[in-house]
């Protein structure tokens, strides 16, 4: 009897399969061969029948070159970090394919000359926010921090209230940050309580700017006290507000979240934010400021470190321009709506409940901002079929049961996620 194992395809045979050839054309030829060795090594294990083997691999073609899956975020977190924060809009979407070629990211078509780059992004970012006299992009809000210190404070001190010295994603901290950049953190106040006489007395020559951070991710209750922008702003040396959050303007569900507009107003001379967070934009370092000040960020030797690519720019763009992105409108979503979506769902589903609960803003944003929201609840073990199925489905566990919340799901995604389900249920 023959050995099965001298039965399984050869290699150039099997890259020959129509579905395999084209796969290799869209996926690349060393990408579709690895998938098709581990069909092979299953046929010799005795895992699948030989005949089987390019069947096999067919089905284990992954979506895109890219390892990144795909995932339905059924969290209930609206900007969820570790899902990749703020997901894109569709216009946001279109404007990225439309940059992935040669664009005139920095050329003018009238001319035929070098324009500026980005300027369509500008434009935008400005027009949303008329109080700031110059705007300017960098690849992330820590590195708008960087560009500030750098440009306003070399060999300087850079004065802070104790608490606002905070720690971010991935035990990063603030004070290790900005004095990588070579200037010195003067902390003032004490963790629960700071004044305005703790910044007067800090201030002396060697100042390079006051920084005030908005803590996002934390809130100190009790017997506390902290100084406003405005005040702040009357000590006559430079005001940097971080925002982090990326708010632009007051948003009635955030009563507590600073936005750039309202910082501007009240004196900053520069605002710094994110534009993955609840702008609902692509990841950016989003700056605000008085117009000179701004141009010395620009024309600063690491700004050309930190600039954003073109893809960044046509999404941030679209973003400002475009219909309310995904983050505003689970923020904004009825939740007599999401009730009425997630009994429909049940209806389909063996084994599940329909749940009032409660979403969260995440991101680092409005810790104490509570969401109402329903979900579809289901049995725990429900969960990890989820997040390794196709789609990917992550939801999150709850008094023992496995909950979708909807807040955080399109409402275009309610047939693909009941499918989701009822294959963990086959």
């Amino acid at each position: 009897m023959t050995d099965p194992r001298r039965r399984v395809p050869r290699t150039d045979a099997l890259l020959a399969d129509p579905r395999l050839a084209e796969a290799a054309h869209v996926l690349g030829r060393a990408l579709v061969k690895s998938v098709v060795a581990q069909a092979q090594q299953r046929a010799r294990d005795g895992q699948i029948p030989p005949e089987r083997v390019a069947d096999e691999a067919v089905a284990a073609l992954p979506h895109s070159a890219a390892r990144l899956r795909p995932v339905i975020n059924a969290t209930g977190v609206v900007v969820h970090t570790n899902l990749g924060r703020a997901p894109l809009s569709r216009a946001a979407v279109d404007a990225v394919v439309t940059a992935s070629g040669a664009t005139d990211v920095e050329f003018d078509l009238e001319t035929g000359r070098r324009a500026r780059r980005g300027r369509g992004a500008l434009a935008a970012l400005a027009a949303a926010v008329p109080s700031a006299g110059g705007v300017h992009v960098v690849n992330n809000n820590a590195a708008a921090l960087l560009l500030a210190a750098m440009t306003l404070a070399p060999s300087k001190e850079i004065v802070v209230s104790r608490g606002e010295l905070i720690e971010i994603g991935d035990g990063f901290r603030l004070p290790e940050l900005m004095q990588s950049t070579g200037s010195r953190f003067r902390e003032v106040g004490t963790t629960n309580r700071t004044h305005l006489r703790d910044y007067a007395d800090a201030l002396g020559p060697d100042t390079g700017f006051i920084l005030k951070v908005h803590p996002s991710n934390y809130t100190v209750g009790g017997f506390t006290s902290a100084v406003g922008v405005r005040d702040l702003a009357a000590l006559e040396v430079p005001v940097v507000a971080d925002i982090g959050s990326g708010l632009l303007t007051p948003h009635p569900l955030l009563p507590d979240e600073p936005d750039a507009t309202t910082m501007l107003r009240d004196g900053a001379d520069l605002v710094t934010a994110s534009g993955d967070k609840l702008l609902g934009g692509p990841q950016a370092g989003l700056l605000f400021g008085d117009a000179e000040l701004i141009e010395r960020l620009r024309r600063h030797p690491a700004a050309r470190a930190l600039r954003v690519d073109k893809l960044t720019l046509a999404a941030l763009e679209a973003t400002l321009v475009g219909p309310p992105p995904p983050v505003l409108q689970a923020l904004d979503a009825d939740v007599a709506d999401l009730r009425a979506r997630a009994q429909r769902l049940a209806a389909q589903l063996p084994r599940a409940q329909v749940v009032d609960c409660v979403a969260a803003v995440g991101g680092g944003g409005a810790p104490d901002v509570e969401l109402p929201s329903a979900a579809v609840s289901l049995p725990e073990s429900y969960a990890r079929p989820l997040r390794t199925g196709t789609p990917a489905v992550v939801g999150r566990l709850e008094s023992g049961r496995c909950l979708l919340d909807l807040r955080t799901v399109a409402a275009a995604d309610d047939d693909l996620l009941a499918k989701a389900v009822l294959a963990c249920t086959s």
